[in-house]
């Protein structure tokens, strides 16, 4: 799992993460064999830890709006099964091609559906961090759920914007490639040396 907080984030991601991966681990079934009762699972995991970031944000009023980025990826019976939430990213190289699986929940996103602007003005645009969903501000929240293959060398990259931000998707692509054990700490040195103004989060799955 794979987070990237804001206000009060800290304590948001934490709760986050703790409360979805229990949810799972609690309600996990080695029967289940449709695909939807899994990505029903994850979605379940991921409501639960919202309404728990959002109860205590009620309770202490220093946590008040208090939010986090939520990214679930539970593999089993070689499917990903994705959850989804903000703007973190779950990205999947197979072979030589590395694609995006998950949508930025972001203004400026919708603005490049809109064909309000392009995706290069996006990357620079003042408003490029500011959320259309995320977790924990609401009492309910609606995830983004895919499931996709997971075939024999694979590598699933789960990220905060604290790195995509800094390191073009191309570059991400080159490090992982050319040495998965040391990809993690490059990636977040390059986003550090870029600027490291947001938290970096990575998590490599083979």
């Amino acid at each position: 799992m794979e987070w990237d907080g804001y206000k009060g984030g800290e304590v948001a991601s934490k709760l986050a993460v703790e409360s979805a991966r229990n949810y799972i681990k609690n309600n996990f079934s080695n029967n289940f064999t449709e695909k939807e009762e899994i990505l029903k699972l994850v979605a379940n995991a991921i409501e639960y830890a919202n309404m728990v970031v959002y109860e205590k944000s009620k309770e202490v009023q220093e946590l008040e709006g208090m939010g986090t980025t939520l990214e679930v990826c539970l593999i089993y019976n070689n499917k990903a099964y994705i959850g989804h939430v903000g703007d973190s990213r779950i990205y999947r190289i197979r072979k030589e091609v590395i694609r995006k699986l998950t949508k930025d929940h972001s203004y400026v996103q919708q603005l490049v559906e809109d064909k309000k602007i392009t995706r290069e003005e996006a990357k620079t645009h003042p408003k490029k961090n500011m959320l259309t969903k995320a977790l924990g501000c609401t009492p309910y929240v609606e995830p983004d759920l895919r499931a996709r293959n997971f075939e024999k060398g694979d590598i699933f990259i789960m990220c905060s914007d604290g790195l995509t931000n800094m390191v073009e998707e191309k570059r991400i692509y080159e490090l992982v490639k050319e040495d998965l054990n040391t990809a993690v700490d490059k990636l977040i040195n390059e986003a550090n040396m870029a600027g490291g103004y947001d938290n970096i989060t990575v998590i490599i799955i083979k």
